[in-house]
């Protein structure tokens, strides 16, 4: 069982740091935009069209934005972090030196090709001497703990109907492509992926010493066990539905009715006694694990738990497996065509494991406070301006206006880094083990550090789910907060030198799309305390639900390639977060400048800057791989639609750009989404 927090957190998906500001002091680069391009006929290649162009998609990457190259600065600086520790010799047990050994481990190529697969031999030797069937739940849990694959999940977060209180959740698992589509869809991308598929399980046992037909059959096992875990599972859709993956039960009645199952010892081995009440949140998928586990014979079972040991571990075992791994999951998946360098990848396996440690390292060093100061005071004025919003709803009843300001005055509000550090000093880092004994024994400690601070322990508001070097953001329901880490507040996305209308277009819309995910189809499921909670008078979420299926229909309808459309209930909350967060970042940025307005720079209106800094935020290149997959699993929408798709629904970009019906952008006002 892998322990960790899965409960919807609504985020901006979007990852990187640090980057230059503009030198304009508008914050718009005009060599970004195309300007051969009238805005409302594509305003997407009209305010990024230039950076498209200058910047073309990178071999090692399957989506290349504006953010990405935000992102390759920030690993440059904490790379400079990392080798400064590097340079002199630390005390055992020293964060220090837990970073630089974590980073050394991952940067020594030598040891890595030198050993092969041969760390793995023994754990993959113990799963083929089982013989009995009540073996293999010990083995799959042990092997969980230390980060591989299950036949279901399981963590610990808020309970929904009662928030201030953790509890146990069991959810679905079993699936290594990550979704039921992959399995039983039978279009013809589809079934390449899944043809793909099966041909890296029999290649990857290959390269562990399997011959092919022994391989061949392991792949069939994993098929087989998979497929019928897909059938029974939800799909992405389905689990955006608060209500529907909710069931509290007692823990003798969940030990009846999913019974053949030897749960007692199964919770014990993930460090969890004295269980009195959990959630299941997928029924059916979980009796139907329980069966597989009870009537799928014992040699299938474990055919299937050698690969989802090896599936998650190719990354430790040299370049041959991992490249192995790299050419389906990223190359044929996402269309990505080389790896990234290895001290990308090294930077990124340290902020996985002693994230926080690096943070408080980071905003040291390149988080100025004015930064979190200015950030402090927009936050402030989009709170003012969603009140306005609001209010200005004539479809809301007053009484839901009035709870829905209490919601939004009690918004828990995170800038830039925790106020409380994370304690890492029971962590062992030991150099001379392997990395794939190192990464496991971090699992393992990972997961018993999750059940320490949260098994039958009230719910920590000071938690993070970012680290402070993440360039994104996020609401969450159940503590009603919106987090703004440090590394957002860069440029693209915040330039301390840029006027309002840059700032409110850019980082503003990003805080009232967080804000507006406590009112989107989602979180407004929940309450002030963060309860699931149906606050809404009568009729007045029936009004919201129409309005918002304007939204999802004509997502539903946007074709982003030949024959794929985007799937409008899949992206509806950060659709709606999108439209929220323009409407509230307008008014105010509208408050903000009433009284001194902004002049007109380099021709282009304090407004029409407003809406291109948003629109800059999205440019980006992606294969055509990731814009299928993404499509598939992603509930953002593509970086062009979040423009395109958006903007065509604001009635104040009509007006300052001049659009008209005769611009193929044009929606009629009757058909426009009005909500905030």
């Amino acid at each position: 069982m892998k322990l960790k927090h899965l409960f919807p957190i609504f985020a901006m998906a979007i990852t990187g740091a640090a980057c230059s500001s503009s030198d304009s002091g508008m914050g718009i680069k005009p060599e970004n935009m195309d300007k051969s391009v009238a805005p409302g006929t594509d305003f997407y290649q009209y305010a990024c069209g230039g950076w498209i162009k200058n910047n073309p998609l990178k071999p090692e990457y399957a989506r290349y934005g504006s953010f990405d190259v935000v992102s390759e600065n920030n690993r440059e600086q904490i790379k400079a972090l990392i080798d400064e520790l590097s340079s002199t010799e630390h005390e055992r047990g020293s964060v220090a030196q837990k970073i630089g050994d974590v980073y050394s481990m991952m940067m020594d190529s030598v040891r890595q090709n030198k050993d092969g697969y041969k760390p793995i031999v023994a754990d993959l030797e113990r799963i083929a001497n089982i013989e009995a069937r009540e073996d293999i739940m010990p083995v799959m849990a042990e092997y969980g703990l230390k980060g591989s694959g299950q036949i279901f999940g399981a963590y610990i977060g808020a309970d929904m109907m009662d928030s201030k209180k953790n509890i146990l959740e069991v959810c679905q698992g079993g699936l290594s492509l990550g979704q039921k589509d992959y399995y039983l869809n039978d279009d013809e991308a589809t079934v390449k992926i899944r043809e793909a598929f099966k041909k890296h399980i029999v290649k990857m046992f290959m390269l562990v010493g399997d011959n092919e037909e022994t391989a061949t059959r392991k792949m069939q096992s994993v098929m087989d066990l998979e497929t019928r875990m897909a059938k029974a599972s939800k799909s992405n859709v389905e689990l955006r539905d608060p209500a529907a993956n909710y069931h509290k039960m007692s823990y003798s009645d969940f030990k009846k009715e999913y019974a053949g199952f030897d749960w007692d010892k199964y919770w014990s081995i993930n460090f969890i006694e004295d269980l009195d009440e959990l959630n299941v949140a997928q029924p059916e998928a979980l009796k139907e694990a329980v069966a597989i586990l009870n009537d799928t014979p014992v040699e299938q079972l474990k055919d299937w738990l050698q690969w989802n040991l090896l599936d998650a571990s190719a990354g430790m075992l040299g370049d041959e497996i991992y490249l192995q791994n790299f050419d389906f999951y990223s190359r044929t998946m996402s269309g990505q065509q080389e790896p990234q360098a290895r001290w990308k990848r090294s930077v990124s396996a340290v902020n996985g494991v002693l994230g926080e440690a690096v943070g408080e390292m980071y905003v040291q060093k390149y988080f100025p406070a004015e930064n979190k100061a200015r950030m402090e005071q927009l936050v402030k004025n989009l709170q003012v301006a969603l009140a306005e919003r609001i209010d200005a709803q004539e479809w809301m009843s007053d009484s839901t206006k009035m709870r829905a300001k209490e919601k939004l005055d009690a918004f828990y509000v995170k800038i830039g880094y925790p106020d409380k550090w994370r304690d890492y000093s029971s962590l062992d880092i030991d150099p001379s083990k392997t990395l794939y004994e190192t990464m496991q024994n971090v699992n393992v400690w990972a997961n018993k550090q999750e059940v320490e601070r949260k098994y039958k322990k009230p719910v920590d508001m000071e938690e993070w789910f970012m680290t402070p070097q993440t360039v994104n953001a996020y609401y969450n329901p159940t503590t009603n907060e919106i987090c703004f880490p440090a590394g957002i507040l860069q440029y693209p996305f915040f330039d301390m030198s840029a006027d309002d209308a840059f700032n409110y277009g850019a980082i503003g819309v990003v805080i009232g799309h967080e804000m507006t995910h406590g009112f989107d189809d989602q979180g407004r499921q929940f309450d002030k305390d963060g309860n699931f909670n149906d606050w809404w008078a009568e009729g007045d979420g029936d009004k919201f639900n129409a309005r918002a299926k304007v939204m999802s229909d004509f997502f539903d309808k946007i074709e982003v390639l030949p024959g794929l459309n985007a799937n409008g209930k899949l992206t509806l909350g950060e659709n709606l977060a999108d439209h929220g967060g323009l409407m509230v970042a307008y008014t105010a940025f509208k408050n903000a400048t009433k009284d001194n307005p902004l002049p007109t720079i380099d021709g282009l209106t304090p407004d029409q800057r407003f809406f291109i800094a948003y629109a800059s935020v999205w440019a980006q290149n992606i294969t055509e791989e990731a814009i299928r997959k993404l499509t598939k699993s992603d509930p953002h929408s593509l970086g062009e639609w979040r423009v395109n798709g958006a903007l065509p629904h604001i009635d104040a970009w009509y007006e300052a750009f001049g659009i008209t019906e005769d611009c193929p952008l044009y929606i009629p006002k009757e058909k426009r989404v009005t909500i905030w």
